[in-house]
């Protein structure tokens, strides 16, 4: 699948580093599924969009191979990558792990304005729902979770957990449109933040760890509908 235009619109930050904004940029893209599967990405076409030098470009791209989001095939192309599964898995035990244990941790020291801040999160999801406007509600679903990981002091975790997500949010972004996915989202948040505001660690860690599982039950059924985008099971 050729790159025919790329989507959204780009403003280089000169106080910021170039290879920086671009590999932000594309990974946005790649991880909304604005950039689908299969999509060869031209060097010389990214240049022009950014209106930069090859050399950030090259170095955002490996970047983006790095985290398992692009293959990069020398002297001959780069596509973005199908949706490994493994990766997904891995950055689902991760995350599991992480956030079982802040869920824990919030309950017991009840951070100050945090039931406020959540409270807040919701209102805007479920008014972003209402509009179905899903670009909306995905942003403030990852506020929502980093607005816990900044009140528990673990934000340098986030930035890890993220980091290593963008296989695990592709699907979950396939899934987001699918079967009330987005209003299971909504309630799941809102038993989490109930449990912690009521400092019931063990509802709160039940919420997290029934938040946290939905995508990758529904991975047969995915991979059904995108039979394009999703790596097949090894053997």
């Amino acid at each position: 699948m050729a790159l025919q235009s790329l989507p959204g619109n780009f403003n280089l930050d000169r106080s910021r580093n170039a290879t920086v904004q671009v590999f932000e940029h594309l990974r946005e893209l790649i991880v909304t599924i604005a950039l689908e599967p299969g999509t060869v990405l031209a060097r010389q076409q990214l240049a022009e969009y950014f209106k930069l030098s090859t050399t950030p470009i090259r170095d955002a791209l490996l970047r983006l191979e790095e985290e398992r989001l692009v293959d990069i095939y020398p002297q001959h192309l780069t596509r973005v990558s199908a949706i490994d599964l493994a990766s997904a898995r891995q950055a689902h035990v991760l995350r599991l792990s992480v956030e079982l244990e802040m869920a824990h941790q919030l309950s017991k020291q009840r951070p100050p304005n945090l039931d406020g801040s959540l409270s807040d999160l919701i209102t805007r999801q479920k008014q972003a729902l209402e509009r179905k406007d899903l670009e909306s509600f995905a942003r403030i679903d990852l506020e929502f979770h980093r607005t816990m990981y900044a009140a528990a002091d673990i934000a340098d975790l986030w930035d890890l957990v993220r980091r290593l997500s963008g296989n695990l949010d592709r699907l979950r972004r396939l899934h987001l449109p699918l079967n009330s996915k987005a209003q299971r989202i909504l309630d799941d948040h809102s038993a989490i933040a109930n449990a912690i505001a009521a400092g019931a660690s063990d509802q709160a860690r039940e919420a997290v760890r029934h938040h946290l599982s939905g995508t990758l039950s529904e991975i047969d059924a995915l991979r059904d509908k995108y039979p394009d985008f999703v790596l097949p099971p090894p053997g």
